[in-house]
């Protein structure tokens, strides 16, 4: 990609906030700068919201309400359809935008852009779809009549590892439903929300329903938010230490959540596996957005009869990544988001060190500039090392052993999160005995990706509450009124 190209889409990227149909100036005069973590250096410089430009938002998404509920199911479906075309038209501008600030390779920054505009393509289709029912009570003396209504206004707090796929994720189903949002993406990739939200602007969604602030204080924004007794709904993707903090915010005005949290995923190979197939489903469940990831392979347990051979094809292939700036075509390992990201990395990877694994290569920050980590292979983790307990964030495999089938499962549920787990056997049997017994909201059965806009994507435990995407996720923005009438 030419710098003109870079440039030239940076100044298209609004650097302002986005409330009630007007792009805004921050009503502080703040701003909040947005870097490269590939160079470490400055590549946009927005607005950044104020309480006061919190509470704006949420007074054009309450005043919006009525009228975009009141809006034909229809008519929501098709704006999200055109913003579904648009979308697809404007694919290469949105994956070099978040390749910019977020640093991952721009193939797969395109498959975000595919697999994030799904959900726009998905819930434009639920739209219309929302169901009630009707008909006699069990004594025949009265009907009664289910239906389904929008939430209301809703909070949708996104991540900086997918920018786009988690907005689409969220706002695809508030819309279809007939919910208005204020959005508040993660202060280290707000472009491609705002580069969104003047998407949804240009295909004709009214003043209000959406409304985008970015703020450099999460909490200070969010808490006018919170206080607003017409906020109906909070959707939030992120760390399990902040989404517990938000629940108990919520707690007070018993708001609806859903809460897509941390994982600590398992990745159990039974020596009767398809090795290679294993060992392909682990590179992309592990190393996908740089390991950034919930849904990220975090502990491989492989049975100690395939794990040296398991071990040598894995390692050939890390072996074989380029790492560089994701602008370039055949870069596989793009940079970690920031410093911090590298340090957490670090730290686990020499803990488990220090503590008995075998380092079969990488292990080390990259000198900058960029925030770049090596892709690392571990093997023979021992019990008690960090790495297993702490969801990585990295492109780092570590590798613990088991004997039988109860060891693995035990090891497998040995966590307090339950995202998404991953189990590779030949045999049908054994592969619905760990259907049943890993403890996790999603699981992969022979395959190293499991996300899909059709599917309930959620988990289990600290994994969080809720679902996103399929028939379920549009009914997380919908509550059930019952009424009773006479008997006819």
């Amino acid at each position: 990609m030419s710098a003109q190209r870079e440039a030239e889409l940076l100044a298209s990227v609004p650097n302002k906030l986005f409330i009630a149909g007007k792009w805004v100036d921050g009503s502080g005069g703040g701003t909040l700068d947005v870097n490269d973590p590939s160079t470490g250096k400055i590549i946009k410089t927005i607005a950044d919201a104020t309480p006061q430009d919190a509470q704006a938002a949420m007074d054009a998404a309450a005043e919006a309400q009525e009228s975009w509920a009141a809006t034909p199911p229809r008519e929501r479906s098709e704006l999200l359809r055109r913003a579904f075309n648009a979308l697809a038209e404007r694919s290469e501008d949105f994956s070099l935008l978040m390749t910019l600030e977020m640093g991952k390779p721009i193939s797969e920054s395109r498959a975000e852009v595919k697999y994030g505009n799904e959900f726009l393509r998905w819930f434009s289709e639920e739209a219309v779809r929302i169901h009630g029912r009707y008909g006699s009570n069990p004594e025949g003396t009265g009907m009664m009549i289910v239906t389904q209504r929008p939430v209301g206004p809703c909070y949708l707090v996104t991540p900086w590892n997918f920018p786009l796929a988690m907005a689409t994720r969220k706002l695809g189903p508030a819309l279809a439903a007939g919910c208005t949002a204020v959005v508040k993406p993660a202060s280290l990739t707000p472009l491609t929300t705002l580069a969104f939200a003047k998407l949804l602007e240009d295909v004709g969604l009214p003043a209000g329903v959406v409304n985008v602030i970015t703020s450099s204080s999460s909490s200070a924004v969010s808490k006018p938010i919170f206080a607003d007794p017409r906020l109906r709904k909070l959707s939030f993707t992120g760390s399990t230490s902040v989404g517990i903090s938000l629940l108990k915010q919520a707690a007070d005005r018993v708001l609806r959540t859903s809460m897509e949290l941390g994982g600590n995923a398992p990745f159990v190979v039974f020596e009767d596996a398809d090795l290679d197939k294993a060992v392909e489903g682990a590179m992309i469940a592990k190393f996908r957005n740089i390991g950034q990831a919930c849904t990220a392979g975090n502990r491989f347990i492989v049975q100690e009869s395939v794990a040296a051979a398991f071990v040598e094809k894995i390692t050939a292939k890390v072996n074989a990544f380029k790492v560089g700036r994701g602008t370039e075509e055949d870069v596989t390992i793009g940079p970690l988001v920031d410093q911090d990201a590298v340090d957490k990395v670090g730290g686990l990877v020499d803990d488990a060190v220090k503590k008995g694994a075998k380092l079969h290569t990488g292990g080390h920050a990259i000198e900058g500039p960029g925030t770049f980590y090596e892709p690392t292979v571990l093997s023979d983790v021992k019990p008690g090392s960090e790495i297993l307990t702490e969801e990585i964030f990295g492109p780092v495999l570590a590798i613990t052993t088991f004997k039988t089938e109860a060891e693995a499962v035990k090891l497998a549920n040995d966590t307090d999160f339950g995202l998404i787990g991953y189990v590779y056997t030949k045999d049908l049997a054994r592969g619905q005995r760990m259907i049943n017994s890993i403890d996790t909201g999603m699981m992969g059965l022979n395959v190293g990706v499991a996300s899909n806009a059709a599917a309930p994507f959620g988990g289990v435990k600290l994994s969080g509450l809720g679902k996103e995407g399929g028939f379920e996720g549009i009914h997380e923005y919908l509550s059930t009124k019952y009424t009773m009438t006479p008997a006819p």
